[in-house]
Order: structure tokens, then C-alpha cells, then sequence
């Protein structure tokens, strides 16, 4: 069993304490491509082709195989687990109690033991109770003793960005409105997405403008090939 590091942002750190996340997409790099004999390759290597179609599953192998030149998913494969970095900073509170706070709010780590970090006192907050924070550390720099969150991989895959299903889309831990009418319109620009916008009425469609507010707009229509991470928490 190996542990590595994996980024999330605030809302998604709230989805998964929560419990509504508990799939993660991560685009596939290189990107694989079908050749003009249908094979799939991928990383100067030729898979072939299954009675379904191209190999698509080859590359998301547990185990790496001299045969078959399966190899590795990059975030590692069942059994393994992920470590959740976010936005966090070292600050206090107004009685002077030293704590870790984080940007996604939740529980804040009180009482902290710098650097060693492993026997926190965890004390739960609401979402907006965080203390003053001026500067907020980004999520890239959370050292592993910060990290309040520990996945479990419970399976791995690869597919086309746009072959997720209604299904996973909700397990990617996008939000239902507030009425329960729709699903939530994720934009980047925090200003119109504060001015409120039109409902989605699938969870596909809510998840498919969350990606764009990440990757960037035009970036569902490439339909990348992906690697799907599912996951529970410890």
C-alpha cells in the first residue's frame, strides 16, 4: 500500500465530508489516441483491440504486465491511498489557541504538535466560522502532517470524459439547489455565478460546467480520456 498526495478544491473538500464525492476525474497525459487500424495506443505503445473495441482498459491495470504493457494509474491503484491537500494557514483564534484552519471550513485542527502534527484535538465548525485568515496557503504547499482527509482507492479506470453517467456525475459530488429543482450551475467567474444562474437539470450537465470552471471553457467538448479514481474515506 502506498500514500500519495492528491489536490482538491474548497468545494470539493466539503463534498467529500460530506460523503456526496467519492469519484475524482484527472485527465490522462499523455492522451491516448485510436490509430487508423482502430488500435489504442497509447505512450508509444500499440494495445490492440478487444471483440468490444480498443483496449481502453489496459492502461488502468493493477498490476503492470511485460505482456499485455499495462502499467500503472498514476494515483495508484486499489488499496492505495490518497492523502487530500487544500487550502489551509497556521493562524489562532482570539484566545491565542494555535490552529490549522482551512479554507473549505469544517473541523480545524486545535492544539497542533508543529511539525509532527499527529495527534490533533479536531474540533467541528460551521462552513463560514473560520477564524480571520488573511493569507490563505495554497493547497500544493499542505505538508502531509496539515492533511485532515485519508482516501481509500477502492477501483480505477480510464474512459472519455464525456461517457460518465448520471450516476457518477452525482458521486463527483456536485450539488443539488437549494429548492431541489435542479442541480448547481458551477461557473468560474464568482461574480455571475453570485448573481445566480439557471439550474441544471441533470447532474451530467451540473458536473460538465464544473469541469469547464476547472479546465477551462471548451475543455468538455475535447472529451479527453480520463482516469476515474473511486474512493471511500478512512
Amino acid at each position: 500500500m502506498k500514500e500519495r498526495p492528491i489536490l482538491f478544491s474548497a468545494p470539493m473538500v466539503r463534498a467529500i465530508l460530506e460523503g456526496r464525492k467519492t469519484q475524482t476525474r484527472r485527465i490522462v497525459k499523455p492522451q491516448p489516441y485510436i490509430d487508423d487500424q482502430g488500435n489504442f495506443c497509447w505512450n508509444g505503445r500499440n494495445f490492440g483491440q478487444d471483440f468490444n473495441g480498443p483496449h481502453i482498459q489496459a492502461i488502468a491495470s493493477p498490476i503492470p504486465s511485460s505482456k499485455t504493457k499495462r502499467v500503472h494509474c498514476p494515483f495508484g491503484k486499489p488499496g492505495d491511498r490518497l492523502w487530500v491537500r487544500e487550502a489551509w494557514a497556521e493562524t489562532d483564534r482570539e484566545d491565542g489557541t494555535p490552529v490549522i484552519a482551512y479554507r473549505a471550513g469544517g473541523n480545524i485542527a486545535i492544539g497542533r504538535d508543529h511539525p509532527k502534527g499527529n495527534d490533533y484535538l479536531i474540533d467541528t465548525i460551521a462552513w463560514d466560522d473560520v477564524p480571520h485568515v488573511e493569507t490563505w496557503r495554497p493547497s500544493i504547499h499542505m505538508p502531509r502532517w496539515a492533511s485532515r482527509i485519508l482516501l481509500e482507492i477502492t477501483a480505477v479506470r480510464v474512459e472519455r470524459l464525456q461517457d460518465i453517467s448520471e450516476a457518477d456525475a452525482r458521486a463527483e459530488g456536485i450539488e443539488q439547489t437549494v429548492t431541489g429543482d435542479g442541480w448547481r450551475r458551477y461557473c468560474a467567474d464568482i461574480e455571475q455565478e453570485a448573481a445566480g444562474l439557471t439550474p441544471c437539470s441533470t447532474a451530467e450537465i451540473s458536473y460538465r460546467s464544473l469541469w469547464e470552471s476547472i479546465n477551462g471553457p471548451g475543455s468538455w467538448l475535447a472529451n479527453p480520456w480520463v482516469w476515474v479514481v473511486e474512493f471511500k474515506r478512512v
